[in-house]
Formats: C-alpha cells, sequence, structure tokens
C-alpha cells in the first residue's frame, strides 16, 4: 500500500494523532484531504505541508455529514487508506449523561465513522484495494469508571471494525483497529469541557463514588510519563505500508497491562481486578 499520488482520508485531523498521521502520510506522496470543524487549523496545516487539501465538516451534524461524503462519492481519484480517527470523550455516571450528549458523541464517535467509510468503499472496491484504519481505545474492551458512554461508543467500533474486516477481505480491503493507550493530546481538554461540572450536579449519593474512583485512577495515572501522538501515529503508519497489517495494534500506557488482563481473566475476575484497581472493592455508600 501508500504508492505515491493516492487520495487518503483523514477525520478528526486538526490536532493531535489526527494531524501527525497526516502529516506523515503527505510526507509519503498521498494527496491528503483533512476534515474536521476547525478549518482555521486545517488551513494552516495545508500551508506548512504540501499535498493536504483542507475540509471543513461538523460529524455530529447528519447533513453536514451526508454533504461531506457526496463530496468524497465525487472524487475523481477515489480514496484509498481511510483513517477514522475522530472522536471525542464525555464522562460520568451513565445516570447523569443526558440522552443528547450520549446521541451527539455516538453521532460523531460511530454514525459518522459508518456512514464516511461507506462512502469511501464504492471507490475502493472497484479498485479492489484500500486500508481503512478504525481508532479505537484500549476502553473498546472494557471500562475505567465513569467513562461507560465513551467505552459504550469504542465497544461498537470494535464489532464495526471486525464485522467490516471479515466482509471487505474478499474484496482486497483492509480493515485495522488501533487501541490507543493514555496519550498526551487535547482530548482530556476536550473531555472535560464538553462534560462540564458533573461534581456540582450530580445526586449526592453518586458523589463518594466520583471521589474514591478519580482518586484510583489518578493513582494509577502518578508518575506515568506520557507519550505524544507521535506513537500512534507512528503504528497508524506501520500498519498503512505494512504487506499484511495485524488486525488490531495497541500502544501507549496502561495498554499492556489492561487489556492483558482483560483477554486473560473471565468476566467475574476482570470486575474484581477493574474495582479494586479503581479502588471501589467494599465501597458502600
Amino acid at each position: 500500500m501508500g504508492e505515491k499520488g493516492q487520495t487518503a482520508l483523514v477525520t478528526g485531523a486538526s490536532s493531535g494523532i489526527g494531524r501527525e498521521t497526516a502529516i506523515r502520510l503527505a510526507e509519503k506522496g498521498f494527496q491528503v484531504i483533512v476534515a474536521a470543524r476547525r478549518i482555521d487549523r486545517l488551513n494552516k496545516l495545508a500551508d506548512q505541508v504540501q499535498g493536504i487539501t483542507p475540509k471543513q465538516v461538523d460529524l455530529s451534524e447528519p447533513e453536514n455529514i451526508e454533504s461531506f461524503c457526496k463530496y468524497l462519492s465525487d472524487l475523481k481519484d477515489p480514496v484509498t487508506v481511510l483513517i477514522n480517527n475522530a472522536g471525542y470523550s464525555v464522562r460520568g455516571a451513565v445516570e447523569d449523561v443526558s440522552l443528547k450528549d450520549i446521541r451527539r458523541l455516538f453521532e460523531v464517535n460511530l454514525f459518522a465513522l459508518i456512514r464516511v467509510t461507506q462512502a469511501c468503499l464504492p471507490g475502493m472496491r472497484g479498485l479492489r484495494s484500500g486500508t481503512i484504519i478504525n481508532l479505537s481505545s484500549i476502553v473498546g474492551k472494557f471500562i475505567f469508571p465513569m467513562s461507560g458512554v465513551y467505552a459504550a461508543s469504542k465497544h461498537a467500533v470494535e464489532a464495526i471494525s471486525d464485522a467490516l474486516r471479515i466482509e471487505l477481505r474478499p474484496l482486497g480491503i483492509r480493515v485495522v483497529t488501533i487501541r490507543p493507550g493514555v496519550i498526551a493530546t487535547e482530548f482530556n481538554e476536550v473531555g472535560i469541557q464538553m462534560t462540564g461540572d458533573l461534581m456540582s450536579r450530580t445526586d449526592p449519593d453518586y458523589k463518594t463514588v466520583y471521589e474514591t474512583a478519580g482518586a484510583g485512577v489518578g493513582k494509577m495515572f502518578a508518575g506515568i510519563s506520557l507519550p505524544g501522538p507521535d506513537l500512534i501515529a507512528d503504528t497508524i503508519i506501520k500498519a498503512v505500508f505494512s504487506d499484511a497489517p495485524r488486525a488490531v495494534y495497541s500502544a501507549g500506557p496502561m495498554s499492556d497491562e489492561f487489556l492483558g488482563q482483560r483477554f486473560s481473566l473471565d468476566d467475574d475476575a476482570f470486575d474484581r481486578f477493574m474495582t479494586d484497581k479503581v479502588g471501589l472493592t467494599g465501597l458502600k455508600v
């Protein structure tokens, strides 16, 4: 894969993993379409790196997605490498997160991913070639407390990726899932912004759970040096240019420990492992 002159698409390319991946693809000779809401950042990136085409799209708006998909369908040179990177997190106990916020999260993290993939597939099928990289997360296979809604969206991305991989293999199209661990990007800041101050709005029943789990997760992160987005961007490029990419790549802090436990323990044992790890074992409110 990755012959010079091919077209790649990277969603969520205004910062972090998406931005670094787009730069690497352009440097490898791809014509790269970068898509995100923040067009000013995309324009700046296009000014800095040759071979990048900026496209503003709000993946939380279905009409905006449809307009973008029409643009993709009309491309003279079809997308042969698709990086479904866009996504964000909303935090809080499941009871505390509004359905409106959950629907918007799934619109961006899942439904837009599916729709953009659908728009790119006819071109790939015609060529009997293509690579689709879907960004999941280590929480695509388990949850941290107060991350259930975000984790649910990534569980769904895992299922869609598994289905696409099997369905598209006979057509010469590869599908790869990337599970980042905790990476130093704007992701955490956006999550805080989108979540707001849940602690001031939650029922008193939950406050001790929030505080205890928050302290437990904070303890896990203490002393960890978080890598930047380069680690995941390099992993993506490795998959794109591999003659036989793996179905799934995991990288980043905590990925080995938590995914290792998830795959080696049964459900009850892993539930006990996670409850203990975040300090909630024996907690009664």
